[in-house]
């Protein structure tokens, strides 16, 4: 028996009819935009919106949330535009067996256009995320502002921009850049925790090159205005480069097998076969016996890290300053460390600021951190404080004072100054610190040291070379052995190079349950946050 469904105005239709509606719209939104744009882009190696969500998400199985949503302008000649789900596809799935949310944005569909719908669409998806604590992924490839919108399309920018805030640390999010991140629409990328370029195809810049030549006077290619090498290399805004869409994607699932689901949980642990306590003994001799010889730290963390994987961040900026993730017994951690092969492993305004953001996302989605120091401390110079290193130094002092997940930190070589603090000490934060026998653990370098102390000495002395060598031989056995500072209860142990991973697990176990309640301690008082120096 067919059963009559009233619409208004007394048109009545049956149940199949309605069916075949819902099934044609589906048909006509499902085929997104315009078919050239997509023939285009596939001959391009490129995926469309939807292909990029099944991509995502596990077995390409996804809910569409908003696929019916379209403009309201009839302005401009909008009210005959074709826009599918308003430019952006909006979705919910399983990545890596978990749940997450995600925005795909069409550029097929008027080049996928930000206008009202369209981000609210965007930050529908990330409260909806940041409700049901899920992460939220955003696959940005849009030409921009949809100017036909207007007083619209500038609202729904700052529409998108608070829900982001009030996410952030809340729930992860990471920004894809598979095309074209232009204008206003560069500004949600950059609110993300973390941003993923494709090489050839992903460009972010505040204005595209017409823009800039009109307002500026500069002529500038789109690559070089907005490419990977301004943002990854450059700026510091690109975390990790991709070759395609793929790529791009799949080292956002990655990045997130890292992460917990939201702020409420812990990092997911996953089983290795890499045992905990496995000695390495050629870490033993990996040190040069010269002081200020470089070596690379990077072979360091494949040594001691599960399996030897380790997911570098912002790989390509301040390359002084190693940050990413790795596991100790299957355990998501942090990694910060000094790379001695670049400028001495040295603490600059970039390596500061690189550092800082890196330590407060981990310590707010509860992954612990530990330090491999070797550094001589921040840069210094007329060039260095005019740019602000004292300001910038600051930031990775607040970030590791504010740190209430596990903190561990290991003394390779040099600790001096300022960079003791900056690289983790027990004062600063660390529950643990543990230092080689190697480790040169002072305020300043010997050499340094002797020639302030002993100026005057060795300026009267008949023999002034001499004198110099027998001064610094001195307080370098005075002040800058590891055991000075292990006396002093700064270092809470000496260990054998070998026993770095060991020994980093232990601490791990230990801490694991940490837990640090504002208030409970004299200089932990209620406040709402630090005033960091940014």
């Amino acid at each position: 028996m067919t059963q009559w469904h009233r619409y208004p105005g007394g048109v009545y239709k049956s149940r199949e009819d309605l069916f075949q509606e819902l099934e044609e719209r589906r048909k006509r939104i499902m085929a997104l935009g315009d078919a050239k744009v997509l023939e285009k882009r596939k001959k391009a190696g490129q995926l469309n919106a939807r292909e990029r969500l099944a991509h995502l998400f596990d077995g390409g199985e996804y809910t569409e949330i908003g696929m019916h949503v379209r403009n309201r302008t009839v302005h401009f000649g909008m009210d005959k535009a074709n826009v599918p789900a308003e430019g952006v596809v909006t979705a919910y799935g399983k990545v890596n067996g978990r749940y997450v949310a995600a925005f795909s944005e069409d550029f097929s569909s008027m080049a996928g256009s930000f206008g009202e719908f369209h981000g609210k669409k965007e930050a529908a998806c990330v409260q909806f995320a940041m409700d049901k604590g899920m992460p939220v992924i955003g696959l940005n490839d849009s030409g921009g502002a949809r100017l036909q919108e207007g007083m619209d399309t500038l609202e729904s920018y700052g529409w998108l921009f608070h829900t982001q805030d009030l996410a952030s640390g809340v729930i992860p999010q990471i920004a894809v850049l598979l095309g074209p991140c232009l204008g206003g629409q560069a500004y949600h990328p950059i609110m993300q925790d973390f941003v993923i370029q494709c090489r050839n195809t992903g460009f972010m810049g505040i204005a595209g090159p017409a823009f800039v030549e009109t307002q500026t006077g500069e002529k500038i290619g789109l690559e070089e205005l907005s490419g990977w090498q301004a943002h990854a290399v450059k700026s510091g805004q690109t975390h990790l480069v991709a070759e395609d869409d793929k790529h791009a994607i799949d080292l956002a699932k990655t990045l997130l097998s890292f992460f917990p689901s939201c702020n409420r949980e812990k990092p997911p642990r996953v089983s290795t076969a890499d045992p905990e306590d496995r000695p390495v003994p050629a870490l033993d001799t990996m040190m040069p016996d010269e002081p200020f010889r470089p070596f690379d730290m990077y072979e360091v963390i494949r040594q001691i890290v599960d399996e030897g994987f380790f997911l570098e961040t912002l790989g390509y900026h301040a390359r002084h300053m190693i940050t990413g993730f790795a596991r100790f017994g299957g355990r998501p951690v942090g990694i910060v460390a000094n790379q001695p092969m670049v400028s001495g492993g040295i603490l600059d305004c970039d390596a500061a600021d690189k550092a800082a953001r890196f330590i407060r996302f981990c310590d707010l989605f509860n992954i612990p951190l530990v330090t491999l120091v070797d550094c001589p401390g921040y840069l210094i110079g007329s060039q260095s404080d005019w740019a602000g290193i004292l300001r910038h130094g600051a930031k990775l002092l607040y970030a590791w004072s504010d740190a209430t997940v596990p903190l561990v930190s290991i003394v390779l070589r040099k600790s001096y100054a300022g960079a003791h603090y900056g690289m983790l000490d027990k004062t600063i934060g660390a529950d643990l610190v543990f230092a080689w026998p190697t480790a040169r653990i002072t305020i300043v370098g010997a050499a340094t040291a002797a020639s302030v102390i002993f100026a005057k000495e060795i300026k009267e002395s008949k023999t002034p070379e001499e004198t110099k060598a027998q001064r610094l031989q001195e307080y370098s056995e005075i002040y800058e052995n590891p055991y000075v500072a292990a006396e002093r209860m700064c270092v809470d142990e000496v260990i054998y190079p070998r026993d770095t991973r060991k020994i980093i697990n232990r601490s791990l176990d230990l801490l694991a349950n940490k837990f640090v309640q504002p208030g409970t301690c004299p200089w932990k008082v209620w406040r709402k946050y630090s005033n960091i120096n940014l």
